[in-house]
């Protein structure tokens, strides 16, 4: 076992390796890495944020009503009861560590022209996974993250004044592809889009409009509804060449390899532990929604059965429902950054609530289309689903045209997107009714808010995470939860 010394944000944290490296992964000191190749980190790193947005979200997934801890497990007083530590739930030195091979890459291509394209893929992940650590832990370090040789005690931003700065790093980027015609194209290097800069900028475009809205605060620069988003022909996902193997600790798509099935057809842990949560199910039901076979599979006795949050008489797993087959496609499926379906509902709020044109009601059944096709189903399943007189079902006969649109979009992210599932939840209280565990030592009075910062924060840069407060996990927002 190798030890190395990881150097992050001026903090130095001591670690080890495993014996196997992950599948296309990076040097373990991203602040001096031994590679600088820009294709080299540009693969790596898009590959590691894949892997974290898909992996390390299951218990908000949880939280959001969407999955359930297994009958067949002790109950698990962090998940279940809520309580939590600074040591559950961490993702603050895996954003941060592959924020340093984006940060970088960027600071590599800013000093060679040629590499423009690199720089403004960069810019973009690096804001896609900075808004993931103010949507877990609100205020972070962010104008002195990477400064190593400044200061080893970073101060913690507003949450709010990074989510501004990243919208003006948004337009950065956009700027740059648009004058980047003569750079070197990424091209295989660049797992996502294949070199395809007009894709990122939709991309970037769709991030900045996904924060606009979370926000709640109308930016200028944004276009009308159509081709300068991701759409139902394009979406944000990683395919650097998934296989059906873990010769290499990793090769299977994140999301199946994390909640599937290995390479011998065996379940995962995450697999067997994860089912699918009566509420959703509940849902579902209610709507006719042929998309609850997807997501879930039938139990042995040929029906698809949901797990009450914190009910310690649950059954086991042969007779409730694990992730489905429209979910679990295979181990070569991409994996998955932001849906065309989720880009598909940004524009339909956006639209609804002033801050772009277009026309809403296209784009939110748009929206429901993509998500049935995600999952197997067809085109004609979609029209007949959401012309069902049903409220938050059809756009006409919804009255609340926002719980609509939110609640849809939160059916669509079911699985790949638990953070997202949660933080819609957060910001609008849609879908609603998701409830509070019934364990009887659930403690609280409500979901949770926040999780806590990590236990290696409080240790290393004790009097700047201290300067924020007492996390109260019941009571601290997120600045733009309602």
């Amino acid at each position: 076992m190798k030890k190395h010394i990881i150097i992050i944000l001026g903090l130095f944290i001591i670690g080890t390796s495993g014996c196997k490296k992950d599948f296309l992964s990076l040097e373990e000191n991203p602040n001096t890495p031994s590679v600088t190749t820009p294709q080299f980190l540009l693969t790596g790193a898009l590959k590691t944020a894949a892997d974290i947005v898909n992996i390390n979200y299951a218990h908000y997934g949880v939280w959001a009503g969407q999955l359930s801890p297994s009958g067949n497990y002790v109950p698990s007083p962090q998940l279940q009861q809520y309580q939590f530590t600074t040591d559950n739930y961490q993702v603050f030195t895996p954003l941060y560590l592959n924020l340093s091979n984006f940060n970088n890459l960027e600071v590599l291509a800013k000093s060679d022209p040629t590499l423009t394209k690199f720089q403004a893929i960069a810019k973009i992940m690096k804001a896609y996974d900075f808004e993931q650590l103010v949507d877990n832990y609100g205020d972070v370090p962010y104008t002195e993250a990477f400064q190593q040789s400044k200061t080893f005690f970073p101060k913690y931003d507003k949450g709010q004044a990074i989510y501004t700065d990243l919208i003006k790093q948004l337009d950065a980027a956009v700027a740059l592809i648009d004058g980047s015609t003569s750079a070197l194209s990424p091209d295989v290097s660049d797992i996502v889009f294949k070199g395809d800069m007009i894709k990122w900028r939709r991309f970037a475009l769709t991030l900045k409009l996904r924060m606009a809205i979370r926000t709640n605060v109308k930016v200028a620069g944004l276009p009308a509804a159509g081709t300068d988003y991701l759409d139902a022909s394009t979406l944000a996902a990683t395919q650097p060449g998934y296989a059906n193997s873990d010769a290499l600790n990793g090769q299977q798509s994140p999301f199946y390899r994390s909640f599937g099935f290995d390479q011998n057809g065996n379940p995962t842990g995450n697999n067997a532990y994860y089912r699918a949560s009566a509420f959703e199910v509940g849902l579902l039901n209610s709507y006719s929604d042929p998309r609850i076979s997807k997501f879930y599979a039938t139990t042995s006795g040929g029906k698809i059965v949901g797990i009450i949050l914190g009910d310690n008489t649950a059954i086991p797993n042969s007779g409730t429902s694990a992730i489905g087959a429209g979910l679990l496609k295979d181990p070569t499926m991409a994996g998955v950054l932001m849906s065309s379906a989720e880009a598909l509902f940004l524009q339909a709020e956006g639209v609804t609530n002033g801050f772009i044109t277009g026309d809403a009601q296209q784009l939110y059944q748009s929206g429901i289309t993509a998500s049935f096709m995600s999952v197997g189903l067809t085109a004609v399943n979609a029209t007949t689903y959401y012309t069902q007189a049903k409220d938050n079902v059809s756009w006409v006969a919804s009255t609340n045209k926002q719980q609509a649109i939110v609640t849809q979009k939160w059916i669509s992210l079911t699985g790949y997107s638990s953070l997202e599932s949660y933080n819609e939840l957060r910001r609008t209280g849609y879908p609603a009714g998701v409830p509070r565990s019934i364990d009887n030592k659930a403690i609280g009075t409500g979901l949770p808010t926040r999780i806590f910062y990590p236990t290696t924060e409080y240790q290393q840069n004790p009097d700047n995470v201290g300067a924020e407060g007492i996390i109260n996990p019941f009571g601290t927002k997120i600045f733009w939860a309602k």
